[in-house]
């Protein structure tokens, strides 16, 4: 072993000591109470908890997926395990514990532990909160000095004559053990030893003073009194249903206290396919030894964090402490009254019952699925009332799913309709309700913003297009979100998949969303995006949009519709002036968007725009006309704005460098304004550049770039501005064929190669 390998050994376990031993101490004496407990609300041996207590610590916390989760006998399981005992008995029950595990062993080999993760937990916290509540009744009984009944309704019923009747010794040590629990945990120098534990230490010395008539826990034998499971009798298939609720229920719960055990401390994360199958091996061994089924528990689980556990060996020691107090301090057992563990089991079935969950549902709104689930296991059965929960929650996800909002309302002489959500035939008749009260032959503005929609909300939308054109009526269909409509009209198939917002579109021209606007009437001519963008402007389609190109108001009306709500708030706030940082010279070509092809919003770009991206000469050297314009906005830019960064941009294929090349067209005024761009143009006949594959007009427009840089530091301010390195000048080209963006050399007069993600 090297020197560092042995230093990274002393440091583990230096810290086991340290942090893993104490804690495990700590989960030892909150472990040996409640696993007696959880027993006796179980019906079985006392020593069946304490040996699950000691296999979910030891093979558990050995094999499992979590370094802090710590296993054993849960009160969740208590009621399952009360009707297998009381149906098969308890030799029978813990054979069916040893199937369980078997199941659990194979699910995980399977890796399907984050499958478990898709329960409701809703469903989950409302099945304890039914446990929790079964359990506090039937104990309540035992603390009041009778006997449980066999279910929650005859334990209410009997409830008033328990309480009438005078049960004095029961009573007093069922209420001291729950007054020593509620003020313990309140008090924090008290806190270093276990509230359960001190309660029943409490509970039992004052018994044993007093001489109090109580019944004491029979734990003669310890361990050697539990016998070996034999297979149970009856139907098989309720037998193969017992063993699925049992595996499932631990599994379940596992699972999510190794999901909550993740938030509460820094070391690894949980593997949930090793603990699922860890899970089933300890409850092998568990059933195979008599004791209860194992699963993680999250009261055990939290005080091990807390105590500052940082390995398995926290959990893996706790469960060997139980294991030698079990052996040599049996008779200190015998010494706690039953009453005693009844209120323990009572204050902890009222806790089961967690206001902190219902509140986190309620803002969720799942309250429903929580309390149908927790009355269901109370008045009917714990399977029973799990099966309702699910039912309840798949119920109301498919009623989110399918959720409409249809919202009409007249804004001045037009009506405005915003149908919001799934529209499927659950939604028609909200549909059909809110269109029947737009007045025949009125204008109608129709937002559409589906996830999806059926045939029969296809149906009813259109007819009533249909009807309402026919009377003289006026409708502009904007499917916001996604095309089923267009779709549907043009017959295209229907897919199951939610389309992505058409908003991520806005920077298609008019002509291309054309068939969006209005798709009956393109019905015979269906056009999709990638099908416009291939034609081209000039193709067919695009042709036959153009004949319905929207005008610039109702360009705005758009706008102000869908866009202006969202950008409001900024613009708002740069409404009292404008930092820009960059000045942005480029072409006033209709196909060159300076916000989009540089990614930039409002307030970011001081805009020059003209023909051929043009830099009129400074005051000495101009070959054109003297042009007020451009020399003011770059006075305006650098001496208010302060801008750091002028930007010229050019673009393949333009109109201003092509005249320039050829004969100019009988404009005077362009032929007038052109002949800034000479230097130009001698520039390109000077330097023909040796790569010419985009031919000699995109060089052309290329070297305009350039030039157009070297004419900006004519002007005085400019100059003087980058000579004192305050100022940069950067030229880009824009491809349009290739809707690439390039830097340009201003030496080489060639394109840099954009940065690629690797």
């Amino acid at each position: 072993m090297t020197q560092s390998s042995q230093a990274i050994s002393k440091r583990y376990w230096r810290s086991v000591l340290q942090h893993d031993v104490p804690a495990s101490l700590v989960v030892f004496l909150v472990a040996v109470p409640l696993s007696m407990g959880i027993a006796v609300a179980s019906g079985a041996p006392i020593a069946a908890g304490l040996v699950a207590a000691v296999v979910g610590g030891v093979v558990a916390g050995a094999l499992g997926g979590s370094v802090v989760q710590v296993s054993g006998p849960a009160a969740g399981l208590s009621l399952v395990v009360a009707q297998l005992v009381h149906t098969y008995g308890w030799r029978a029950t813990c054979m069916i514990t040893l199937l369980a595990g078997l199941l659990q062993l194979l699910l995980g080999a399977f890796r399907v532990a984050k499958a478990a993760l898709g329960v409701s937990p809703a469903v989950v916290h409302g099945m304890l909160a039914g446990v929790g509540v079964v359990i506090a009744l039937s104990q309540l009984h035992i603390v009041l000095g009778g006997q449980s009944q066999t279910s929650a309704f005859e334990n209410i019923i009997e409830l008033p004559s328990q309480i009438v009747n005078n049960h004095s010794h029961a009573v007093l040590v069922g209420l001291l053990t729950i007054g020593v629990l509620l003020v313990w945990s309140r008090v924090p120098r008290l806190s270093v030893v276990p509230a359960p534990l001190a309660a029943l230490v409490i509970a039992a010395l004052t018994a044993a003073v007093l001489g109090w008539d109580l019944t004491r826990v029979d734990l003669s034998g310890g361990f050697s009194s539990l016998e070996s499971p034999i297979l149970p009798q009856g139907d098989w298939h309720a037998i193969a249903g017992a063993v699925m609720l049992v595996a499932l229920l631990a599994g379940v719960e596992s699972l999510l206290t190794c999901v909550a055990s993740n938030r509460q401390h820094d070391g690894p994360r949980a593997d949930l396919d090793r603990e699922l199958a860890a899970q089933g091996v300890a409850n092998v061994v568990s059933g195979a030894l008599g004791g209860l089924p194992v699963s993680g528990v999250v009261v055990r689980t939290t005080a091990n964090a807390r105590a500052g556990a940082r390995s398995r060996w926290s959990t893996v020691l706790h469960g060997v402490w139980v294991l030698l107090f079990t052996a040599g301090f049996a008779w200190m057992i015998a010494l706690i009254p039953l009453e005693a563990l009844a209120a323990l089991l009572l204050f902890i079935g009222v806790q089961m019952v967690n206001l902190g969950h219902v509140r986190n549902l309620r803002s969720h709104r799942e309250m429903p699925i929580y309390f149908v689930t927790m009355g269901g296991v109370v008045v009917v059965g714990l399977a029973e009332g799990v099966a309702l929960g699910l039912g309840l929650a798949a119920l109301l996800a498919l009623r989110r799913l399918a959720w409409i909002s249809v919202v009409a309302r007249q804004a001045g002489d037009r009506w405005r309709v915003v149908v919001t959500g799934s529209l499927t035939f659950l939604g028609v008749p909200r549909l059909a309700e809110a269109l029947a009260k737009i007045p025949p032959g009125s204008a109608v503005e129709l937002d559409l913003n589906l996830d999806f929609m059926d045939h029969a909300g296809f149906e009813t939308l259109h007819a009533w297009r249909q009807e309402h054109e026919r009377g003289g009526g006026t409708i502009d269909i904007d499917e916001m979100h996604g095309e089923w409509y267009a779709a549907a009209v043009s017959g295209a198939r229907m897919l199951p998949a939610r389309t992505p917002p058409k908003h991520e579109r806005f920077w298609l021209p008019w002509a291309y969303r054309r068939h969006v606007v209005d798709p009956v009437r393109q019905a015979d001519s269906p056009c999709a995006y990638d099908e416009v963008c291939e034609n081209g402007p000039d193709g067919e389609h695009a042709a036959d949009g153009a004949q319905a190109v929207p005008d610039l108001l109702q360009g705005t009306r758009e706008f102000h519709r869908r866009t202006a709500p969202l950008v409001r708030p900024l613009l708002h706030r740069m409404a009292g002036g404008q930092t820009p940082s960059h000045l942005f010279i480029t072409c006033a070509d209709s196909r060159i968007v300076p916000n989009i092809i540089t990614a930039s919003g409002p307030g970011d770009l001081f805009t020059v725009r003209n023909i051929g991206n043009l830099v009129p000469r400074g005051s000495s050297g101009s070959s054109g006309p003297p042009d007020d314009s451009v020399c003011a906005a770059i006075e305006y830019a650098l001496k208010v704005l302060q801008v750091r960064t002028i930007t010229v941009c050019g673009h393949s294929g333009c109109g201003a460098m092509s005249a320039l090349m050829s004969e100019a067209p009988e404009l005077p005024a362009l032929r007038s304004w052109l002949k800034h761009g000479h230097r130009s143009l001698a520039r390109f006949a000077a330097f023909p550049g040796e790569d010419d594959d985009a031919g000699p007009l995109d060089r052309l427009c290329r070297v305009n770039v350039i030039q157009q840089l070297d004419n900006l530091e004519t002007h005085p301010l400019v100059n003087e501005l980058v000579r004192a390195g305050n100022l940069e000048l950067t030229g880009l080209y824009f491809d349009i064929a290739a809707a690439r963006v390039h830097v340009l050399d201003r030496e080489h007069f060639s394109a840099v190669p954009e940065l690629r993600r690797g």
